[in-house]
């Protein structure tokens, strides 16, 4: 999966923070932070939300890092490494005497376990193995050095390697030990799990024994005693907390950063920062069940997704802080095509495209409708959305929608209850965001037709076998020069196939942050960096 410091930057992708009490902020030693919402569960082999990915990553550790201003390797567990000449075969040695939390030692069949499991149907961790299925095998060369074989030429297989998520073999060993999966989580990182009340917060602790805390390449990060992690969705909200001092640090929407952080606050207490890097941004969109009896329909797509207002959104919502989204990759990357242009506003085209597939007024009730498998069906279905935030852009959707004659209903739902209809593929359409991911762009967890198997993040069904051909072509060239024009033929395929209306892409990182936080700088490269905070 990603590295300690790509996990943070698709954390501040779904960053709004909430409260804790007040008198908490007296805790010098203490920052409070917000994942955006309660994780789904503490296993990290069946999580596949950002939110488990978020607590994830203060605890966990992968073999290696990335320097967050050169996006460089370093070393994190292990301390050296090999390729050969064939790229087939990594080499690791691990750092001697690294101690998981509950002092017992890290070795090699660790990291060998971590590997075994993802492919064991017993830890349901089906949703990780496109990110692996190219390792043939992970071999102990004893107690300190490991060794990978691959049986592909995958561009990315070294970086699988390295940040695989490593695991402790003793502590999950038993996959039917849900006393283990539900309530416990140790790790080697730079924080131990040690306090988690359902539905208010979790609390870490400073790992004292962290290889970290002596290392060089670590110098001056996670230094921080204790962090209590918070689950909350609503900007306004927290808002109204980071004000009062009840948390540190605020990830902010456009809207939020232009409209709701003025006043005399914002000057003598809280800092609010505008940054731009080059890490890659995330997007919302509207996602279809290419399964259902009327959005399984290309030209239904086409139209509803010319009847979502853009524009009109950046301008209004977003404050020209974001850019139309052209398709599933974000628009500012090499591999975004850049001959693909939003879909535009178009309510005349799109009722002329519904009225060339059948779909008419016939019973003037203001719906549209149409005969599917002998019976009258209306053009309606509903869009599950989790978040209060969100809402709004899927307001004026309805009514622009409503307008041509397509009924949408919008049904807010709890996140964990969201996850189990997802994984159950069942819902109409959903609202839905996915975090920015690497800087090299590899589109098979989300749209090859094989990611769509169990629980797989192709939750749509999505299936394009020239899609699937050239992802499977792209993921064997290690030149990126190379692998550009494939991926930008994809990106053109799946834009043409709208299994998704597209939202926008940010220009900019905003968030906020109280004045007890010290930082080196508003952001590195590649992530903001919070790990080098500390607090006055």
């Amino acid at each position: 999966m990603f590295s300690t410091s790509m996990k943070l930057v698709f954390i501040l992708m779904i960053l709004i923070l909430t409260s804790c009490q007040g008198k908490n902020k007296k805790i010098s030693n203490s920052i409070y932070f917000n994942i955006g919402g309660e994780p789904s569960t503490l296993s990290p082999l069946s999580s596949s939300d950002g939110y488990s990915q978020a607590l994830h990553g203060y605890i966990l550790e992968g073999l290696l890092d990335r320097d967050l201003d050169t996006y460089e390797w370093k070393p994190a567990l292990a301390l050296e490494w090999k390729i050969s000449a064939d790229k087939k075969v990594f080499d690791f040695k691990l750092r001697e005497g690294v101690k998981w939390h509950d002092g017992v030692e890290l070795t090699a069949e660790d990291i060998k376990f971590s590997y075994d499991v993802i492919f064991s149907d017993d830890y349901k961790a089906v949703q990780l193995r496109s990110y692996y299925e190219a390792i043939k095998e992970v071999q102990v060369i004893d107690k300190y050095n490991v060794r990978f074989i691959v049986s592909d030429d995958y561009f990315q297989n070294f970086d699988v390697a390295a940040q695989i998520q490593v695991l402790p073999r003793h502590f999950y060993s038993d996959p039917k030990n849900k006393k283990i999966f539900g309530k416990k989580l140790i790790g080697t990182g730079p924080y131990m799990f040690t306090k988690y009340d359902k539905g208010q917060k979790i609390i870490l602790i400073k790992n004292p024994n962290w290889w970290g805390n002596t290392a060089e390449t670590e110098k001056g990060s996670w230094t921080i005693p204790k962090v209590v992690l918070r689950f909350s969705s609503e900007e306004n909200v927290s808002l109204e907390l980071l004000k009062k001092g009840d948390i540190d640090f605020l990830g902010l929407q456009p809207d939020g950063f232009v409209k709701k952080t003025v006043g005399k606050i914002w000057d003598e207490k809280i800092v609010k920062v505008k940054a731009q890097n080059k890490a890659p941004k995330g997007f919302s969109f509207i996602a279809f069940n290419l399964k259902h009896p009327i959005l399984k329909d290309l030209q239904v797509r086409k139209a509803l997704s010319m009847l979502f207002n853009r524009h009109m959104m950046v301008e209004k919502f977003e404050y020209n802080l974001t850019e139309p989204a052209t398709g599933p990759v974000y628009v500012q990357s090499d591999y975004a095509n850049p001959d693909i242009k939003p879909v535009p506003y178009d309510p005349q085209d799109a009722l002329k495209i519904l009225n060339a597939a059948g779909w008419k007024d016939s019973d003037k009730d203001g719906i549209l409708d149409k005969v599917i498998a002998g019976k009258k069906t209306q053009l309606s279905f509903t869009i599950l959305e989790p978040s209060q935030q969100m809402m709004k852009y899927l307001t004026v959707f309805k009514e622009d929608a409503s307008k041509a004659g397509v009924d949408i209903s919008i049904k807010n739902v709890e996140w964990n209850s969201f996850i189990k209809l997802l994984d159950e593929r069942n819902f109409d359409s959903v609202r839905l965001a996915w975090g920015a991911g690497g800087v090299d762009w590899d589109p098979k967890q989300i749209w090859h037709s094989s990611s769509s198997a169990g629980t797989g993040s192709n939750f749509i069904g999505y299936s394009n076998k020239e899609v699937d051909r050239l992802i499977d072509q792209s993921r064997k060239i290690y030149e990126k020069e190379n692998r550009i024009p494939l991926l930008r033929r994809v990106h053109s395929l799946i834009s043409a196939d709208y299994p998704y209306i597209f939202f926008t892409n940010g220009k900019f990182t905003l968030y906020a942050h109280t004045k007890r936080v010290n930082k080196l700088k508003d952001t590195f490269n590649y992530g903001i960096g919070q790990q080098y905070w500390t607090i006055k």
